[in-house]
């Protein structure tokens, strides 16, 4: 008798197999007839480990696969052992020859046919992920990135880092393209060009969203006539406006609860577009209390200021005002008040001057009073939670102000996929490879895990939702949105066994065989189902 472990891992098995993932990177790859293991296994089999939500990074792989059912999972005749450390490297070399963000693209396309993913909407977001090593000179490869410091949204300053970006559907949060950059790109560089290659590449008609770092006039004017939704910055002088002036009247009820909308017609960058006003309810108290905290912290720090200012000496009357005067436009909730100019004489001996003496210099110093600027805490307030949604499709009525929100709110889709890859237990947590080349390659092996865990998670809740059935979430409430992490955990201690040649799956309770109803037949199998 010999026992294997599967676990949650035919689940992943089932949907890299129902992409067609390993037929088509062998084709892009190639193969040779005296490999054992071929590009596609390998793939596969860093895809297992990277969903395998255990700490085994690159150079355990081996150790990974040990005592897993590795044949049953990956193809006959493929053991442990064939899966070291000086096979990975090779493939990752391959997948850095191809060109990753192609092989990536063609997987995408074939998963987007086979799963029939929505095309309405595309969201692109971008995260950091952390690296360990010096990396101390630039490399001179074509196309290669540079690891290197820049805004870590890990909040890690300390490492040095590379960025990755997703292109993701709004159905399951599935990423159809997938970059990786340079650690100190701009966001607002590159955005405008990534989502006007994808939307030529992909034919896309539908709508792409985004967040701030998209809208700007030189971007916008890049997009030309594809169709964005995005957030505006309000660091804008006009958007302030906006925010601060709109009456309030013109806002209406939304059916997000503690939401109101209204929407205002304008053109920036020379395009026509309409700019949807959104309050959030719950956030404008918490924003209001956050300008109190301000102003209050301003005021200590503007009134030592001041102190220090009223020590100062000037040798004309007019500079020290203007001086006064340029401090207080650095508050932004207060202002001087009762400002004067007084003259300080000096006289060439110490002590108390003699009567009708003439002073040998005359200073000027300041007095006034710090007051709060009332105006520009009632405008603070006024804008508390609010911001602003801009679309460039102003003659369609079916994009109402409520669809609109409800598509940027889409937008956390990219925010969990980044989630998923930046889990603790996730294989590349700690990157610790040692060509910028190598990072790259499995950089995009990371992204390919993300489609597999992404279209998974879909293939249920789908199922659930098309079937009207629900699951048992953590807290045993019935849900039709389980998490894919949650069902794998469930289906841990599932093994094959071996007993006289005959292969027989262990522990398939009956909510485990409910969870499988819901996968399909392509993950059924590998546990002996159909």
């Amino acid at each position: 008798m010999r026992v294997e472990d599967i676990d949650h891992l035919g689940i992943i098995a089932g949907i890299v197999d129902q992409i067609g993932l390993e037929a088509l990177v062998n084709d892009c790859l190639g193969t040779h007839v005296q490999q054992k293991v071929s590009p596609g296994q390998g793939i596969k089999a860093m895809i297992l480990n990277g969903l395998g939500f255990v700490s085994a990074p690159l150079y355990l792989y081996e150790e990974f696969f040990v005592g897993k059912a590795t044949e049953h999972l990956l193809g006959e005749g493929i053991g442990p052992s064939h899966l070291n450390d000086d096979y990975l490297g090779r493939l990752l070399d391959k997948v850095w020859a191809y060109g990753p963000s192609q092989l990536f693209s063609v997987v995408s396309m074939a998963a987007y046919q086979a799963f029939g993913l929505d095309s309405r909407r595309y969201h692109l977001d971008s995260s950091s992920l952390s690296v360990h090593g010096a990396y101390e000179s630039a490399n001179d490869e074509p196309g290669c990135i540079e690891i290197t410091h820049g805004y870590s949204k890990d909040h890690r300053p300390d490492l040095k880092q590379f960025v990755v970006e997703t292109i993701c559907t709004n159905d399951g949060g599935v990423p159809l393209a997938f970059e990786v950059a340079s650690g100190n790109q701009s966001d607002k560089a590159v955005f405008a060009a990534r989502l006007k290659t994808f939307a030529e590449h992909w034919s896309v008609e539908g709508i792409l969203v985004a967040d701030s770092a998209l809208y700007s006039a030189d971007n916008l004017a890049i997009l030309g006539s594809l169709r964005w939704i995005t957030r505006v910055p309000l660091t804008l002088s006009a958007a302030q406006a906006v925010v601060t002036e709109i009456d309030p009247e013109a806002f209406v009820a939304s059916e997000r609860d503690g939401y109101r909308l209204a929407r205002v017609c304008t053109t920036y960058g020379g395009i026509r577009q309409g700019w949807v006003v959104v309050e959030n309810q719950t956030r404008v108290e918490t924003d209001c209390q956050q300008v109190d905290k301000q102003v209050a912290k301003q005021l200590i720090k503007a009134t030592k200021q001041l102190r220090r200012q009223q020590t100062l000496e000037f040798n004309c009357a007019a500079d020290a005002r203007r001086q006064a005067e340029a401090l207080a436009t650095r508050w932004p909730y207060h202002c001087l008040s009762q400002l004067d100019v007084v003259e300080q004489h000096h006289y060439a001996q110490s002590g108390r001057p003699k009567t009708g003496a003439t002073p040998t210099q005359v200073t000027y110093q300041i007095t006034a009073q710090i007051v709060a600027d009332d105006v520009a805490i009632h405008q603070a307030k006024r804008k508390a939670g609010r911001f602003i949604l801009a679309i460039n499709v102003i003659d369609d009525d079916t994009l109402t102000d409520e669809i609109i929100l409800s598509d940027y709110k889409g937008q956390s889709v990219s925010e969990q996929g980044f989630g998923i890859l930046k889990d603790p237990l996730f294989f590349t947590f700690s990157v610790f490879l040692k060509t910028p080349e190598r990072i790259v390659a499995l950089a995009t092996i990371m992204g390919l895990s993300l489609m597999v865990y992404t279209l998974a998670q879909r293939q249920v809740r789908r199922a659930l939702d098309q079937a009207n059935e629900t699951l048992l979430d953590q807290r045993k409430r019935p849900t039709q949105t389980p998490s894919l992490r949650w069902i794998f955990q469930k289906f841990q201690a599932i093994h094959l066994v071996w007993l006289n040649e005959q292969p027989q799956v262990s522990n398939l309770s009956p909510e485990r065989l409910n969870i499988l109803r819901f996968l399909g037949a392509p993950c059924q199998k590998y546990y002996l189902i159909c």
